[in-house]
């Protein structure tokens, strides 16, 4: 589904140019949910925003592909409706906008991009009810402006509000669990594991076990200085939460 080939970026322009990523390949087929542990510094989140296309990062070399359609070659805007989703580690603050008019817009957008009908308003109110109510969402904090006053943990939670609502085919998560308590994190682990299917793909950017004990993933990637150094299964996250990086990145070495 998801299919990189030698990406490699960088951020900044001129002199203070510096490069991220170095050449990471990696494939995540539908139906998988593939996680990224990484020190501070390896690229996690460089990769989640070359994917989604933030400004101030350029692709030197490598390809990325969604069910095949070149990713790099689309503006942000049509990668989310090409069906990418990103879940921000530091979500943003969106004064004087409502959360129900910025995701229903949001939705709708899509749609339009995709030749399908705008959802009802009816519906609409109806599922983020639903999907608010399984997120611990009042209807109250859904006609609040965007994250202004909200708790680390009520945005984390709305990032996967708007995911759901969303349904996009697939979805980052950069650095979910950061923040959150235990409460929150096991309402946020429900949300991401009610969206698994067959048909859906999802890479999970993390530094800490804790969040694989509620989203259990298919395979686990080290990444170190830009690139994929080791892959394996849940017990490789195991193994980092009791050694460390260290072993790892040696052995990689």
């Amino acid at each position: 589904m998801l299919k990189l080939d030698n990406l490699t970026a960088q951020v900044g322009e001129d002199d203070e140019a510096k490069t991220i990523l170095n050449g990471l390949s990696l494939e995540v087929p539908a139906g998988e949910v593939h996680a990224i542990m990484g020190p501070n510094g390896a690229g996690k989140s460089t990769l989640s925003y070359v994917l989604t296309g933030r400004d101030g990062y350029e692709v030197l070399d490598g390809t990325a592909t969604l069910e095949g359609d070149d990713l790099l070659d689309m503006d942000p805007e049509e990668r989310a409706a090409k069906g990418l989703f990103l879940s921000f580690q530091y979500p943003v603050e969106v004064p004087g906008v409502p959360v129900m008019t910025f995701v229903r817009t949001a939705m709708n957008a899509q749609r339009k991009m995709r030749g399908e009908d705008e959802i009802s308003a009816p519906d609409f109110i109806k599922r983020s009810r639903e999907i608010g109510a399984q997120l611990n969402l009042s209807a109250d904090m859904l006609k609040r402006p965007v994250n202004v006053g909200f708790s680390g943990g009520e945005k984390k939670r709305l990032e996967i509000f708007q995911m759901m609502m969303l349904e996009p085919r697939f979805a980052i998560l950069d650095e979910t669990d950061s923040g959150l308590d235990i409460d929150a994190l096991k309402t946020v682990a429900e949300g991401v594991n009610a969206l698994r299917s067959p048909e859906r793909g999802m890479l999970v950017i993390t530094h800490y076990q804790r969040l694989l004990d509620y989203i259990k993933p298919d395979k686990v990637h080290v990444l170190a200085a830009g690139k994929i150094i080791k892959s394996g299964g849940p017990e490789l996250a195991l193994r980092l939460e009791a050694e460390g990086y260290d072993g790892v990145m040696g052995e990689a070495a």
